[in-house]
């Protein structure tokens, strides 16, 4: 092949658009799989920490892991809004981008609630200043 015809070719004709389409949905996977693996993790982590504070007298440390909890939570809504990110960079269609759009939209603001608990919560238990 010829530089002159090298030079030519697009990049759907060489294979790096489908290249690069490959590794953008392993990537895409990779985030989504690393998301589900934090709620996972997320959850066997709250239920050790629900059952030893069921074990303590009074119980008064429910909302120290409901808010461990959220904080996996919120990093897993992340990583899942990072995944559809991904996703609209190779979406075929705009019906597949508007409805990732909409995903991103409902992640964005579940992630801010959650965000805005977490802060509300942590602000109520610290003592107040002296």
């Amino acid at each position: 092949m010829s530089m002159e015809r090298m030079h030519m070719l697009s990049p759907a004709d060489s294979g790096v658009e489908e290249l690069v389409l490959n590794l953008v949905l392993w990537l895409k996977l990779g985030v989504e799989a690393c998301g589900a693996l934090v709620i996972g993790v997320g959850v066997l982590f709250a239920g050790v920490r629900y059952l030893q504070r069921c074990f303590q007298p009074g119980m008064t440390q429910y909302n120290a892991v409901r808010l461990s909890f959220a904080r996996f939570l919120a990093l897993a809504l992340e990583l899942q809004l990072a995944a559809d990110i991904l996703s609209t960079a190779v979406a075929p269609s705009w019906d597949q981008i508007g409805k990732l759009a909409a995903i991103a939209v409902l992640r964005t603001a579940l992630n801010f609630f959650l965000a805005q608990e977490i802060r509300d919560t942590e602000q109520a238990e610290q003592p107040p200043p002296t």
